[in-house]
């Protein structure tokens, strides 16, 4: 019958669109027997591309203002509860500052721990006017502290030439800035030296 036919090319057709692959013998081959297994050939995903998580640029840092602190926000007082919060820091990170306590294990901690809120004193310097500068650590760079002092006023000393003292509990403890001329990130995954030469 012709309604038969049609449907024979019609489905000759479909496979021949549905699996361009394949030969007309295969297709004849797989009508003859009536099992068809019909194949898919999805397409391939292209992968989206990743987004770069980088964070910004020194120069970005810089524009944006990142780490500049507000005049209105230059206030001792403000940072008063800060330094509460380092000193208990201090005292967890040594098991407590008793008077049996070594005082080079104390110091070994010292090195490795972030100073932000500690209260320095600029004890030694080959520029005199550093010396005397005492406050709160608010931001340590590479090369600089930014301290607040008690008469409201930020200062911007380098460790470069210069000896901080800082005192918790009686234990008095010596940074010689020449050799601190790190990161507190960096810091914190440095292996120093118990002996060297002391210079400032």
């Amino acid at each position: 019958p012709q309604g038969s036919e049609k449907a024979k090319t019609f489905v000759h057709a479909f496979l021949k669109r549905s699996m361009p692959k394949m030969k007309d013998e295969a297709i004849q081959d797989m009508l003859t027997r009536k099992a068809v297994v019909l194949e898919h050939y999805p397409k391939k995903k292209t992968k989206p591309k990743r987004k770069n998580t980088k964070g910004f640029t020194a120069k970005q840092r810089r524009e944006l203002r990142l780490f500049e602190i507000e005049p209105e926000q230059q206030r001792y007082s403000i940072f008063l509860p800060l330094h509460e919060l380092w000193k208990q820091y201090i005292r967890d990170l040594c098991h407590g500052l008793k008077p049996d306590t070594q005082p080079h294990m104390i110091q070994s901690k010292l090195l490795k721990a972030d100073l932000h809120g500690a209260i320095v004193t600029v004890t030694k310097s080959k520029c005199p006017s550093y010396v005397g500068i005492t406050g709160i650590i608010l931001q340590e760079f590479k090369h600089i502290f930014k301290i607040i002092t008690k008469e409201d006023k930020l200062k911007v000393v380098p460790k470069l030439n210069n000896v901080f003292s800082l005192e918790l509990d009686g234990f008095v403890s010596y940074i010689y800035g020449s050799k601190f001329l790190l990161r507190a990130s960096e810091r914190s995954a440095k292996k120093f030296k118990l002996k060297g030469t002391i210079d400032l």
